[in-house]
């Protein structure tokens, strides 16, 4: 899960815009709340219903509508859940039912099921997943697009520190301060230490602030995903995982096996089959950049691969 975010406050403003105006998401108090929330988009050709989620961040929320908008041109009856939360969360709620699909980044998964997994490429982590995934899910093609967990530095540090590769971290890291989402510090301190002897002097909660957190020297290593376009705009450097601690991320769907059908499955691979590093890249610089809608963004996508 990462993968995020002024620019800051333009990405967090995308979301919401996208939580108010997207399909049916529920109560302001409960996202997953459906007793009053009506399915958004057209009525069932025969191609099921669907309940799609996302994570809370926005690369997320627009993977989800990219989904929505193309099952819905399906004949899928779609209601969506943007902005649920953390992986935590949403896992179990595709292992419930209540929700039908969500967009995942495999190697992140893999690590949620299994930390101290060993596969590295994309083929090791897939099948990897297939073993570990609980009975009620499955996951689906993944793309050739990847958004992977980086340990990034600005590159003022790296210029003063002579800094490279997470080796090169571990040297120096006791007198650092690392940022990046909450969940990341249970779920990598360990292995970070494992791997490479990484240990920080201080670990903060920044969240969607990351790459601000970096510009502003408040902190000075920080996990920001390689598709964030804030690793351009504050000139940041991702340090070399010379060992793999960090799996391949190809976004990938997952799905509740028992409620999703065939077009649902022929439609999201075709997707999967389409979607690029580079163009994901371009279209989440359109939204931090540009102020583009999500769903706007998605639909042109869409439209340009013929999948919509």
């Amino acid at each position: 899960m990462r993968r995020k975010y002024g620019i800051a406050g333009v990405l967090l403003s995308a979301m919401f815009a996208l939580a108010a105006c997207g399909g049916g998401g529920g109560t302001a108090g409960n996202p997953l709340d459906t007793s009053s929330a009506a399915p958004s988009g057209s009525a069932s050709g025969g191609g099921g219903t669907a309940v799609i989620g996302s994570f809370d961040f926005p690369e997320s929320v627009l993977l989800a509508s990219i989904y929505a908008q193309a099952l819905e041109a399906k004949g899928v009856q779609v209601e969506e859940k943007p902005n649920i939360g953390t992986r935590e969360v949403v896992i179990d709620q595709v292992k419930s039912g209540g929700l039908t699909i969500v967009p995942e980044y495999n190697g992140n998964l893999l690590a949620f099921l299994d930390l101290k997994n060993t596969a590295t490429t994309t083929d090791e982590v897939n099948t990897a997943l297939k073993e570990k995934l609980p009975a009620e899910l499955e996951v689906l093609d993944s793309s050739p697009a990847e958004d992977k967990d980086s340990m990034s530095i600005t590159k003022d540090t790296q210029t003063k520190q002579s800094l490279n590769t997470m080796e090169d971290l571990a040297k120096v890291s006791k007198d650092m301060t690392f940022g990046g989402p909450p969940e990341f510090k249970g779920r990598w301190e360990a292995r970070l230490k494992e791997v490479y002897g990484i240990e920080f002097k201080e670990w903060k909660s920044t969240g969607a602030t990351t790459a601000d957190a970096l510009k502003d020297a408040s902190i000075q290593v920080g996990n920001v995903f390689t598709t964030d376009p804030k690793m351009i705009a504050n000139n940041l450097v991702p340090l070399q995982d010379t060992k793999n601690i960090f799996p391949a991320q190809n976004v990938t769907p997952l799905l509740n096996k028992a409620a999703a059908t065939e077009p649902i499955r022929t439609t999201l691979n075709s997707i999967s089959a389409k979607l690029s590093t580079e163009s994901l890249l371009d279209m989440m610089q359109k939204i931090a950049i540009n102020k583009d809608e999500p769903a706007t963004v998605a639909k042109e996508w869409l439209t340009t691969n013929g999948l919509a």
